[in-house]
């Protein structure tokens, strides 16, 4: 873990070292060594300093790459920077760096930018590129069919190996992998593939029917994105094939898009835990306040009208509060826990969804199994609390008071927090949106209730008697 934090904190050190560097050249009109500067550098390292520059200099700064470099720096660019570059780039620099992008770059690009400039670009695409950005465009976002690139190797059964090598030489510097090769027959239906490995040790007389492998795990069209990563996940692949209704292979999803996918999921995922609403991309620190305000306001504005139950609860029973007023200052401690307590539960089977780690388990057990937890937990926290509330209150009615409700209320909150995720994710909607905020807002409307009526049954009882 050390050696990868290393390894990360080393490549931002490059881009901010290369950025510095790159400033004071271009403030100066060096541009000569600029070009010395940038052609030992990494794309990517590249484009994180150019996106540091100021605006003025990220287009100076770009003009001054040999054309394959740009093409290549320019799809590890943030979109942000991305459509500043289209801007300030002479129309031709634009339809040249547009035309050589790989096909799932360009969706994407068009995917942040205007509808009526998607249009004129399109319009100025070869016939053979906008074809193809047009049936990407044509999918669902967040499936595959919107994430998978057109440019793969794809060869026949009855070629010979040395024939397929020959065809993959031809085609490498077209395509975005060559390490996973499909087989497909005449009416491009998938029927193997192969890896790279298996076709350079086979004999070049082989047939590649006879050395690739029939059992193939593809994807479809129209499968969500997330799907496709847990099957690269699953099967440790470098791409999955995607194929449409009729089993035709039409793209693949390389694992380079699916580690943007697997971000893209868990910053939303983070959002939704704090109950703030993502934007497209993790630009949260790049917004401007207002956004930033719109974004947290709503589920704010939903969490304090929830909350006024709360206060409904506590005024519907204040005859209790005015006889015994020392119960009042055990509800934050009731309210607090049973939102802790729901709030675990809550993440645990979020994240056992995500990973679906939870489905060998299944619901049922899963919810069973917090509430045993939650019992557990309220039995531990009993030992600590109901002997101060015992003394504190110099008296049974305030200890049995808490007590009761404390093993009530977390026992509710940690099957509640498993609960209505799995409610969620079996209703088609995201599981993350119950998160911890909303099951401790659910669990302080229940854990008040639950408090002082217990309060309030034990006093008639201690009454009567």
């Amino acid at each position: 873990m050390d050696e990868a934090n290393g390894g990360g904190a080393a490549a931002d050190n490059i881009a901010a070292v290369v950025a510095q560097q790159l400033e004071s050249m271009l403030a100066s009109g060096n541009y000569d060594a600029v070009k010395m500067l940038l052609e030992p550098v990494q794309p990517v390292d590249i484009a994180e300093a150019i996106g540091s520059l100021p605006r003025t200099l990220q287009a100076l700064a770009f003009r001054l790459l040999s054309k394959d470099e740009a093409i290549e720096v320019y799809e590890y660019l943030d979109p942000a920077v991305q459509q500043s570059l289209l801007e300030r780039l002479r129309s031709g620099e634009v339809l040249e760096l547009v035309e050589e992008m790989s096909p799932d770059d360009r969706v994407r690009l068009f995917d942040e930018l205007p509808a009526k400039v998607v249009r004129r670009l399109l319009a100025e695409l070869s016939p053979a590129e906008r074809r193809v950005t047009a049936q990407l465009l044509g999918y669902e976002p967040e499936t595959a069919g919107r994430l998978m690139t057109t440019e793969f190797i794809d060869l026949k059964e009855f070629h010979s190996a040395a024939q397929a090598l020959t065809i993959v030489r031809r085609r490498a510097r077209d395509t975005e992998t060559i390490y996973s090769l499909y087989v497909t027959d005449g009416e491009r239906r998938l029927t193997g593939i192969l890896s790279l490995r298996d076709l350079v040790t086979a004999d070049p007389e082989d047939r590649i029917g006879d050395v690739m492998t029939r059992d193939v795990v593809s994807v479809r069209t129209d499968t969500d994105q997330e799907e496709v990563a847990r099957a690269i996940q699953r099967y440790d692949f470098l791409a999955v094939p995607v194929v449409d209704r009729e089993q035709r292979l039409v793209g693949i999803v390389t694992v380079d898009d699916v580690i943007d996918v697997i971000e893209q999921e868990a910053t939303r995922d983070i959002y939704a835990a704090g109950a703030v609403q993502a934007g497209d991309e993790d630009d949260y620190f790049q917004s401007n306040l207002f956004t930033v305000a719109r974004r947290r306001v709503v589920w704010l504005a939903v969490l304090v009208v929830a909350n006024g139950f709360t206060t409904e609860v506590i005024a519907m029973n204040d005859g209790v509060l005015k006889q015994v007023v020392l119960l009042a200052a055990f509800i934050p401690l009731l309210i607090g826990t049973g939102g802790n307590v729901g709030a675990q539960s809550s993440t645990v089977v979020i994240r056992g969804l995500s990973t679906q780690r939870i489905q060998a388990l299944g619901p049922l057990k899963a919810i069973g199994r917090e509430a045993i937890a939650g019992a557990l937990l309220g039995l531990l926290m009993l030992v600590v609390v109901v002997p101060f509330a015992w003394w504190r209150g110099e008296g049974p009615l305030v200890g049995a008071a808490v007590g009761i409700s404390l093993m009530a209320i977390t026992t509710l909150a940690a099957t509640a927090g498993a609960a209505l995720p799995l409610l969620f994710n079996r209703m088609g909607l995201d599981p993350a949106l119950m998160s911890a905020p909303f099951i401790t807002t659910a669990t302080d409307v229940a854990g008040v209730f639950i408090y002082l009526r217990t309060a309030a049954w034990l006093l008639q009882r201690l009454q009567v008697g």
